[in-house]
């Protein structure tokens, strides 16, 4: 193994709560233009009775806890199987290719997510200081 990479290794946990933190609050954005309206966007001001609402309600939830790394892995596992549930409604009915349904995202915060189930929150997390590690 090279000089870089075993420094690398020593880093491995923050990169991974950077993953984490990052991807939460990308995520957050799209519950809170459903629910709240901000910012404003085409999906703004969905009811939480339909299916663009429920999944709000997770974006919005899920994000924050996820990015405070509260309850991290079975977060992460709800969030990956809703945007996994979303492209095969969303998506992948339009066309096989992800580049071409428009469910690139949606196919990469499942894959993003459910690394994170596997791999948990890294350092910074709310579980740490809650749980132990």
């Amino acid at each position: 193994m090279g000089k870089i990479s075993s420094f690398l290794i020593g880093y491995q946990q923050h990169g991974l709560a950077i993953l984490r933190v990052s991807s939460a609050m990308l995520f957050l954005q799209h519950g809170t233009t459903k629910l709240l309206g901000f910012p404003l966007t085409r999906y703004s001001d969905m009811s939480l009775l339909t299916l663009g609402g429920a999944a709000g309600a997770i974006e919005l939830i899920g994000g924050i806890m996820l990015a405070l790394g509260l309850l991290t892995r079975p977060v992460a596992f709800i969030m990956s199987g809703t945007m996994a549930v979303a492209y095969f409604y969303a998506h992948a009915s339009r066309d096989f290719f992800p580049i071409l349904n428009g469910g690139e995202l949606a196919a990469l915060y499942s894959f993003v997510f459910l690394f994170i189930t596997v791999a948990g929150g890294g350092k910074w997390c709310l579980d740490n200081c809650i749980f132990g590690k």
